[in-house]
């Protein structure tokens, strides 16, 4: 078989010895080409590439959550054809690796691809759901393509956090849960919009929910981790169906409270509720507006401004490799 491995070497948990030899075992079962990411959609860039070329049949994705992203993007340039693309193989390399943890996968990059090369020699994969989004932009002038996510995307407050923290990354800061609690609590104490929110939910033949502060939209469960804590906004979420919207009418700062340990102590079976709060489960098609425009996130990456996003829950949309 051959397969493309993306390789951001910037990962955050992975070194470059470390990454020699995770393509030193790739390579022994593979016949393997590697390329390495040099810019901000690089790793979108190459998998196109290797897509339209017809060359491969499996991307393997070195890094983070996105990475990841870049290469499904990648991947789905021109939408989805499970039988007829290449199949996605993740190697965790980043701090929090969700969508990989979601599919089951080791946090460790060794065991990951010790993981990855058993599930070859088996031939198994599972065919995952994802969500793609379209905006409309904060500005005029701004170009926004639709895009596809794996495993979460937010509107308002968790995009404006991830905000603060991509700009503390570029200072020199390490990506850190604490450095992400330091920021959330600095944009709450900051939030202009935090007793009334501006987001409206539009669903078709529904009524819109009005006035929401914070709209998180997640593909599976867990939302995200705190080190070895999965944390689960949306717990019914799944790769199996299509996507859940968790959010907040207000953000004072006894519901930011109740509902932060709420989601502190969230189970599978049990995610934070509340009269502040909404939870939707298995929407196919939704939109997020707001009278001033808001962060927008996908993946943990954050995308600027938004006054409107489209959601669309795609069932079955691409082979992975567990």
């Amino acid at each position: 078989m051959r397969a493309l491995l993306v390789v951001n070497p910037a990962a955050t948990t992975t070194s470059a010895r470390t990454r020699d030899v995770l393509i030193h075992a790739l390579a022994s079962d593979l016949k393997l080409d590697v390329a390495t990411t040099e810019y901000r959609g690089h790793a979108r860039d190459l998998t196109r590439r290797a897509v339209d070329g017809g060359t491969h049949e499996l991307v393997v994705a070195l890094g983070g959550d996105g990475t990841v992203n870049e290469v499904v993007n990648g991947l789905l340039e021109h939408g989805p054809a499970p039988e007829e693309l290449p199949r996605l193989a993740v190697v965790p390399g980043g701090s929090t690796n969700v969508f990989a943890r979601a599919l089951g996968l080791p946090n460790d990059a060794v065991e990951a691809t010790g993981a990855l090369l058993d599930a070859l020699r088996d031939g198994t994969e599972r065919t995952v759901g994802l969500g793609l989004a379209s905006g409309t932009p904060g500005t005029p002038d701004e170009a926004v393509p639709a895009r596809w996510f794996t495993f979460c995307a937010g509107f308002g407050f968790d995009a404006s956090v991830l905000g603060r923290v991509e700009q503390q990354r570029e200072r020199g800061k390490r990506s850190t849960h604490a450095l992400y609690i330091r920021q959330a609590l600095r944009q709450f104490l900051g939030e202009p919009h935090r007793r009334h929110g501006t987001i409206g939910l539009e669903r078709p033949d529904q009524d819109t929910i009005k006035d929401l502060a914070l709209a998180i939209v997640c593909n599976t469960a867990p939302w995200t981790f705190l080190g070895n804590r999965p944390v689960y906004a949306a717990p019914r979420a799944s790769f199996d169906t299509a996507l859940d919207v968790w959010g907040l009418t207000k953000l004072s700062a006894p519901a930011m409270t109740r509902y932060a340990t709420q989601l502190l102590m969230s189970t599978p079976e049990r995610g934070p509720h509340g009269k502040h709060a909404i939870s939707l489960h298995d929407e196919t098609d939704f939109t997020l507006h707001s009278q001033a425009p808001l962060p927008f996130q996908m993946d943990g990456d954050h995308l600027g401004l938004r006054t409107s996003v489209t959601f669309t829950g795609v069932r079955r949309a691409l082979r992975v490799i567990v």
